[in-house]
């Protein structure tokens, strides 16, 4: 059996995703991190982008990531979102639409968490 982490990521209104992974990518202002059981321990700040998490089982859950920060100590990873959905509840057509809207208005901040959201859904 491979090694596992436990991993809960969560966002400012809801628990996103909970359980055991073997491996987990997030974007941190240092650059993309990956986490696998046994990392040394850390504390950063997420920047907005996907999360990727191999669960243990082989599956892969990704996330649309919005800010927060991300911790790992004692095996257990933890990502506090300030937004954070699974790519399988993003809607690409809206998303899409999203970012267009923002383009047109230059909105620099709508722009980009259209394109995190489309990113995600991109690597699901």
């Amino acid at each position: 059996m491979a090694a596992e982490l436990h991993v809960e990521l969560v966002a400012a209104d809801r628990s996103v995703w909970s359980g055991e992974a073997t491996l987990v990518i997030a974007r941190t202002t240092s650059g993309d991190i990956g986490v696998m059981p046994g990392h040394q321990p850390l504390l950063g700040v997420l920047e907005s982008g996907p999360v990727t998490i191999r669960t243990s089982e082989g599956a892969t859950v990704v996330a649309a990531v919005h800010g927060g920060f991300i911790s790992f100590a004692d095996n257990k990873l933890s990502l506090l979102a300030e937004i954070a959905e699974l790519a399988d509840e993003i809607d690409a057509q809206r998303a899409e639409r999203a970012l267009e809207r923002a383009k047109s208005d230059s909105d620099a901040a709508a722009e980009r968490r259209a394109d995190v959201r489309l990113r995600a859904v991109a690597v699901r």
